[in-house]
């Protein structure tokens, strides 16, 4: 035991340990407790400093029957700990171990069962709010958010025509393939959207979850003074996939490297593991949590992927990094596998981390922050906005051609057009391989459409703006109004 103790001072305080001087501020030390058992368990050793200091406690036996009795008459439900008495040297410290609980939330007593909850964050322990307080018990009995059912509402309160889009002509989703992929589930003899159904393919899902969409934002430098474009993204959450994609690539540029046989275009981003990163968030995000939504935002130096949510309790940190994972969401996890938007269960943050190492990326960080988590993607070099650097000239590029996806469609807004149309349209002399790639970009994210789709070469082709589309220009900026605001932050 001891040279387990003198290797836990080694060790800096975290989600699962914690010092303590002593016993002079118990609330404290209750607080630090219950936050472990309702997190991922934890150990708090007694008689150790701030400056790593072993003081130990004045009277061991003393001691051990004080925080027994305190944590026995202060914390509901019972909590039982593992208590012991610990010698470093000449001094006695005291150690105590908790582990994830299956009884949680547990509580401070004279706090309550609504305002004494805390979960561990990081190496500090916070107060939980309703919906998390509510988190921690659906977790403890078993129960899915995603997997609950919608009463209120019925199948056709779903896209189901974005749905048999996304999943292709192979897969046909009748009312069997819907209940087998929970997007209904039987409720009162009837069938019901499930919350993960509304949340993937909801015709109204901001009216029941007005939080589950997501914020981009491009700023000038590494942090969020200056913001130089935002988007808000409210696609389906398959469809959000490319449309993220699309805004970042927006803000990067390309680059040739020539290899043996062939020259290759590499990104100033590293687009599959941002795809990764991506997928991650909007499969694993809290989305019962209110005030917040997932949001992106790329700085000269990094991009920032922030999603709402705790880890799950018995998750840490150093769990994600080494391939443990536990599925928030269920359901929409199931039909990102299906779709292929995931490739192998439980091994997204691994791979994150892996194919960074091998690109030769700066180490990704994970932090746990106050709404929930944040993956850190360091670029190689630094993609600039600055006016005259060559970084400009791609992150132009880029603009530009976020640009010519907004004319596009507001050409579009007034009817079909062919390719020569909207080159002219566009003051273009030709269809230049910028025009091109942001067609494909329009038609993949299903912005625009074919006319005659089965017949995509017919000189009589034209393109048309969707729903979708519609949607997109009406929220979206224009190019012209995408100037640099001072303290303008998206979120």
């Amino acid at each position: 035991m001891s040279q387990a103790i003198e290797q836990t001072l080694l060790q800096p305080e975290g989600k699962t340990l914690e010092f303590k001087r002593d016993l002079s501020s118990p609330r404290n030390v209750l607080k630090t407790l219950v936050a472990f058992a309702n997190s991922a368990g934890g150990r708090l050793v007694i008689g150790v400093d701030d400056d790593r200091q072993v003081t130990g406690v004045a009277d061991p036996l003393d001691e051990e029957e004080r925080i027994c009795n305190l944590i026995a008459d202060s914390i509901a439900p019972r909590l039982l700990p593992n208590v012991e008495l610990a010698s470093i040297g000449e001094r006695t410290v005291l150690v105590v171990e908790v582990f994830p609980s299956s009884s949680r939330p547990h509580y401070l007593k004279a706090m309550g069962p609504e305002n004494g909850v805390y979960v561990r964050l990081g190496s500090s322990s916070r107060q939980a709010g309703p919906e998390l307080i509510a988190e921690l018990r659906r977790s403890a009995q078993g129960v899915v958010f995603d997997e609950m059912p919608m009463p209120e509402l019925d199948p056709e309160d779903l896209d189901l025509e974005a749905a048999q889009r996304l999943f292709g002509p192979e897969r046909k989703l009748d009312n069997k393939a819907l209940t087998t992929l929970k997007l209904l589930r039987r409720e009162q003899g009837r069938l019901v959207p499930t919350q993960g159904a509304v949340l993937l393919f909801g015709k109204a899902r901001k009216q029941y979850f007005p939080d589950a969409w997501v914020q981009c934002g491009r700023f000038r430098g590494r942090d969020k003074v200056e913001i130089f474009d935002q988007a808000e993204i409210h696609e389906h959450l398959p469809d959000a996939v490319t449309a993220i994609e699309l805004f970042l690539k927006k803000h990067a540029f390309k680059t040739a490297q020539f290899g043996a046989m062939r020259r290759e275009d590499v990104w100033s981003i590293p687009l599959t593991i941002l795809r990764e990163a991506i997928v991650n968030a909007l499969v694993h995000c809290d989305y019962s949590q209110r005030g917040t939504p997932i949001r992106i935002a790329f700085f000269d130096d990094r991009i920032d992927i922030e999603s709402p949510g705790m880890l799950l309790p018995g998750m840490t940190v150093e769990d994600m990094k080494s391939g443990v994972s536990r599925i928030r969401n269920p359901v929409i996890a199931r039909v990102f596998r299906e779709l292929h938007l995931i490739e192998q269960w439980g091994s997204g943050v691994r791979r994150i981390f892996a194919e960074a190492a091998e690109q030769g990326l700066p180490e990704p960080a994970i932090t746990e922050i106050a709404t929930g988590l944040r993956l850190s993607i360091y670029l190689r070099e630094p993609v600039r906005i600055d006016v005259g650097g060559p970084e400009q000239k791609g992150a132009q590029s880029g603009a530009q051609s976020g640009a010519q996806s907004d004319k596009i469609l507001k050409l579009l807004a007034a009817g079909a057009l062919s390719a020569n149309a909207l080159v002219a349209g566009l003051g273009l002399k030709s269809k230049t391989g910028a025009f091109k790639r942001t067609i494909k970009e329009l038609l993949d994210l299903g912005w625009i459409a074919y006319t005659l789709p089965d017949k995509p070469d017919s000189r009589l082709q034209q393109y048309r703006l969707t729903e979708q589309g519609q949607q997109a220009l009406a929220r979206q900026p224009h190019a012209s109004q995408r100037t640099t605001t001072r303290n303008q932050d998206v979120g």
